[in-house]
């Protein structure tokens, strides 16, 4: 375990706990664990799983474990609609407040990085969208293709870029505007902006496993286990149910997109499977590129140890 903690700014406040980490690195049965030892309520960190009917790809946690372990922000919108990272803020604040009114501690738990940091140091008052600009980049892609526009978006602003998947239209798209209508990098805007640190005297878990052959095996171990739960059938009921298309958030979603690749017929039925599994891969990757950036972590290896004890000492050391 390294400890990268600084001296918080905010100790007069009432506490919070993060647990934060890459898909399949164990976060929601140490988050339970967590939740059984200490008054906390788990809020959800998650972009996918605020879809409502996303449940087998998303890992959403079942029946049972909502009755035990209650999470807050899934099941929050249809397919069909759009959340971002300021909504995040704004729902997970007030949840926040209600937990601490109700004498509790929140505890939250996820890998979208992105809610991550908007959470701990607000949103930066970035330029509104540039209609003329959006479409300009919206034809640039659809003669070259977003992995192009990824690979300028590499050449001016490399961080970002390596943030972010080169298909991921909505990001690449954005990153690209700020670029071109500002000159500067998203590291620089942020840092030049007001930011509204989160008022809570928080501790910052994070899961980083250095395994990755073992956190691969299970990345694979979980998709195949989506595969058996049903997860094709689940996209097939969501397409009959809602108006969707490939380009919507939700159908962006690792394993969703493959399988409408699948169903559309622009995939074999056998590259399923390795397709969704590669996918995963590079979300963790993603995810584990955001963690490294980020200051104030309590760092544990779960891949190496089993870090229940150590991670409930220090919540305990938190709170108490």
């Amino acid at each position: 375990m390294k400890n990268t903690l600084p001296a918080n700014p905010f100790p007069q406040h009432p506490p919070a706990i993060f647990l934060i980490g890459p898909t399949a690195s164990g976060k929601t049965a140490l988050a339970c664990e967590i939740a059984t030892r200490y008054p906390c309520d788990i809020i959800s960190i998650d972009s996918a799983q605020v879809f409502r009917d996303m449940d087998i790809g998303t890992a959403k946690p079942d029946a049972a474990m909502q009755m035990q372990f209650p999470h807050r922000l899934i099941n929050l919108i249809t397919p069909e609609e759009r959340y971002s990272a300021a909504r995040f803020r704004t729902d997970a604040l007030r949840e926040m407040a209600d937990i601490t009114a109700r004498g509790r501690i929140p505890l939250l738990v996820g890998g979208t990085m992105l809610y991550v940091k908007a959470l701990r140091e607000g949103l930066a008052d970035l330029p509104d969208a540039d209609p003329a600009l959006r479409a300009a980049i919206d034809q640039q892609a659809a003669e070259q293709g977003w992995p192009a526009l990824h690979a300028e978006l590499a050449k001016v602003d490399p961080q970002t870029a390596a943030r972010l998947k080169p298909t991921d239209a909505q990001r690449i798209q954005r990153a690209i505007e700020l670029t071109r209508l500002t000159g500067q990098t998203l590291d620089s805007l942020f840092a030049t902006q007001e930011k509204s640190a989160l008022p809570y005297n928080s501790l910052m878990l994070a899961l980083m496993p250095q395994d990755r052959s073992e956190l691969h095996r299970r990345i694979a171990q979980r998709f195949d286990a989506m595969i058996a739960e049903g997860l094709v059938n689940e996209v097939d009921v969501l397409r009959q149910k809602y108006t969707l298309h490939a380009d919507l958030p939700s159908m962006r979603c690792v394993g969703y997109r493959q399988a409408w690749e699948m169903i559309e017929g622009q995939i074999p039925p056998a590259e399923f499977r390795d397709r969704g599994v590669f996918a995963t891969r590079q979300l963790a990757k993603r995810q584990l590129t955001w963690l490294k950036s980020m200051p104030g972590l309590a760092i544990y290896d779960p891949l190496a140890t089993d870090v229940t004890t150590p991670v409930l000492e220090k919540v305990g050391q938190h709170v108490n």
